[in-house]
């Protein structure tokens, strides 16, 4: 009878720490919540803060814009913020006499034919040489590759003079081919690099499956690592197609002065018609938009590409 007492004693003091446990468990689930709350109030932060830099970001884009579609007189007197309020001044005027400026418009289609090849020879010469680095034994192949990797820190400046020289004495200086053939060798140390790193992380048991069903290295290049190779090719693509088409130094020495690409054209505007805002500044928007449309048109694959290496 004396152990009833004793043990209906001992059942409350097992059971107490039950309140306790009941009251720590509210307490936790109070600070889960609160740190659920922070982390979305921290989130919602940080996505009004990249909102408000991306439209600082924008806002000269915006003004070239609005500038290209106001007449020089609406220009003079005032910034292209007066269209805020006044959005009848504007008019597609500018860009009819844009496309009646020969210099402006020829500029456009040299760019064209300097910015394509230049591109396309390093996506090419690039791809061959990336996948001999990452999968082809020959002797002398890592340091060859040190040596391209070597090639990425000089500076376009110290072959200006040298180069110059050299084109004089072959004929390519001031000429399209010259300038696409320095934008080529320029362009190949960083692609090779790229696409080598690209390509190695390719599975070696796919490259034999390959090899086994009989496909050659030229076959097995095509068939197998370029596609596997897309994105890094339009990484490449974009990076190079953006450096040349708004390349202005390169341009300057060795294009044709008769026949300029957009970037010397526009500052020879500049230099010789300093009030001539209603060719300049279509002029200039139109230089932007196409690397935007190029970007954004391969904007799934640049970023595929970019983050392909980052979560092995």
């Amino acid at each position: 009878m004396s152990a009833a007492p004793g043990g209906t004693s001992a059942g409350p003091g097992r059971t107490s720490p039950a309140p306790g446990g009941t009251s720590a468990a509210p307490g936790r689930r109070t600070a889960s919540a609160g740190r659920a709350v922070a982390a979305r109030v921290a989130s919602g932060a940080v996505r009004v803060f990249l909102v408000v830099v991306a439209v600082f970001w924008l806002v000269p884009a915006l003004g070239l814009l609005l500038s290209s579609f106001l007449a020089p007189d609406d220009l003079n007197r005032g910034g292209w913020w007066q269209v805020l309020t006044a959005p009848s001044r504007l008019t597609a005027s500018n860009y009819g006499r844009l496309l009646e400026n020969d210099t402006i418009t020829g500029s456009l289609l040299n760019t064209v034919a300097i910015a394509v090849p230049a591109t396309l020879l390093v996506l090419v010469l690039g791809a061959f040489a990336g996948y001999a680095f990452a999968w082809m034994e020959f002797p002398g192949r890592d340091w060859l590759f040190l040596l391209v990797v070597g090639l990425l820190v000089v500076p376009v400046q110290v072959a200006l003079i040298p180069v110059s020289e050299l084109f004089g004495s072959i004929g390519l200086f001031e000429t399209t081919a010259g300038v696409v053939l320095f934008h080529t060798a320029f362009g190949l140390p960083f692609a090779v690099f790229l696409l080598r790193n690209f390509f190695a992380e390719i599975p070696r048991e796919l490259l034999e499956a390959a090899r086994l069903d009989g496909a050659g290295e030229l076959r097995l290049f095509a068939k197998v690592v370029l596609p596997l190779g897309g994105p890094a090719l339009a990484s490449l693509g974009i990076f190079q197609f953006l450096w040349v088409w708004n390349d202005m130094l390169v341009a300057l020495v060795f294009a044709d002065s008769a026949h300029p690409p957009v970037t010397v054209a526009l500052q020879q505007q500049v230099r010789q018609f300093g009030n001539n805002i209603d060719v300049l500044a279509p002029g200039a928007f139109l230089s932007m938009v196409v690397p935007l449309v190029v970007f954004f048109a391969f904007q799934r694959q640049f970023v595929t590409g970019v983050m392909a290496g980052a979560v092995k």
